[in-house]
């Protein structure tokens, strides 16, 4: 086999399994694997799935090393009948497949410090395509390889990496294995940073962005919605990681110099319950939440982070109005006048879970989530709002779309009681 002369520029991902088709297993490894090889500078422009099929797996082989410098499969290395994955391998790359003896030995000693008897069939896992590097398995008995420079010229500069399917497995294998491997044939770095938007619609700021967005070649500038929020991915190949990330830094000011830069709540914040959460603790605030038509939602999306337990105290789901009434001190004549969902009822939660929790914000949200309960003058998607410091209170209503099902309404009405937060 030839060796490899050229820069590995261009990768595909091709998983193997018949569980991954049929539905049976979730196929984390693709997504998992473009972000790493994204990080080295690697483009992966194409994933597929293949089942237990020798042809149809030789078939997307012949395709992606048509399209890709090196193709990346994980799984079809185990001991059985149907794992062919490097055979397949191997036949396309015309390298015979030869006994690795330490690759046997490290079978063998796995086996041995579980006390269980190593059946025949496990030592097909140590045969490996001639003149491959073999990558070990810590976690596992399958070792991985890299295999380059197959005969002809349709495989000429071209490698293939074969990974374990079990997630475990191959990630420890792709960090110790795969990743100085790969780190030896590139020599650019690919940097994506992310600017969160809220109180934006992707539209609006995709075309208060597209003069930057067209001009801009390296880096891109590409927009994702999400329900209730906007990101704007920034991302440049550089030839180090610290060149790539400036170049993102400079773009990203652009944008926070636009229209759009007062909707920014943050860069690379994850989500805006982090966003929150870690504007909390820096500034030494508590919150506390009462939720009715979130149902515990905007808790829940704080507690799911770790160190919310510093600024976190507690939240009431009162749905019913006599909750209201008891636990947050909601007046009766309030409920009655203008009703559950109204800008009155939403401060006097607000006001209500601070005051009984002693936190420095108290947020609320009542509204109607769908798909019964809506009227002429409140419509589905009819949302209310409030935040309460020491500053004093204030409401915000949201009018959802009412053809956006119950979870959508649920979590844009979540997002945004957390958005007031950050305004605030």
């Amino acid at each position: 086999m030839q060796k490899l002369t050229s820069e590995i520029k261009s990768a595909e991902i091709l998983c193997v399994g018949t569980e991954l088709l049929l539905g049976d297993i979730i196929n984390t490894n693709a997504a998992w694997l473009s972000q790493r090889l994204a990080e080295l500078g690697i483009s992966v422009f194409h994933q597929s799935v293949v089942g237990d099929n020798p042809e149809r797996l030789k078939s997307e082989l012949t395709e992606a090393f048509k399209r890709a410098d090196l193709v990346v499969l994980t799984g079809g290395l185990g001991p059985t009948a149907d794992d062919l994955t490097k055979e397949t391998v191997a036949s396309l790359f015309g390298a015979p497949l030869v006994l690795d003896e330490e690759a046997l030995d490290f079978i063998k000693s796995y086996f041995k410090r579980r006390g269980i008897e190593m059946t025949q069939n496990n030592e097909k896992q140590a045969l490996v395509p001639r003149d491959c590097i073999v990558f070990h398995n810590d976690c596992g008995t399958a070792p991985g390889m890299a295999i380059e420079g197959g005969e002809g010229e349709a495989l000429e500069g071209r490698a293939a990496i074969l990974l374990p399917g079990p997630p475990r497995e191959m990630t420890a294998m792709f960090i110790k294995s795969a990743l100085p491997y790969l780190k030896s044939r590139t020599s650019s770095a690919l940097v994506s940073k992310n600017v969160h938007l809220i109180g934006i619609g992707e539209s609006t700021a995709e075309s208060i962005l597209r003069p930057i967005i067209d001009e801009c070649e390296n880096p891109t500038v590409a927009p994702y919605a999400k329900a209730g929020e906007v990101r704007m991915r920034v991302t440049a190949k550089g030839k180090t990681t610290e060149e790539a990330s400036a170049m993102c830094d400079e773009v990203i000011e652009r944008i926070k110099a636009t229209e759009v830069g007062k909707y920014v709540y943050g860069i690379d914040a994850h989500s805006i319950e982090n966003a929150v959460l870690q504007k909390l603790i820096k500034e030494g605030k508590t919150i506390s939440c009462a939720e009715s038509c979130t149902g515990g939602f905007i808790a829940k999306r704080l507690t799911d982070l770790s160190g919310a337990s510093a600024v976190f105290l507690g939240s009431a789901v009162t749905y019913a109005n006599e909750a209201k009434i008891k636990m947050l001190g909601v007046k009766a004549e309030t409920l009655e006048r203008v009703g559950a969902v109204s800008e009155e009822v939403a401060i006097e939660m607000a006001e209500g879970i601070r005051r009984t929790l002693g936190a420095d914000i108290g947020i609320s949200t009542t509204g109607i989530a769908g798909p019964t309960g809506g009227t002429d003058e409140k419509p589905v998607g009819t949302v209310y709002i409030a935040i309460a410091t020491d500053k004093g209170t204030r409401a915000k209503r949201l009018n959802l779309s009412p053809q956006r099902d119950r979870d959508y309404i649920r979590t844009v009405s979540a997002t945004n009681a957390l958005a007031l937060v950050l305004e605030e």
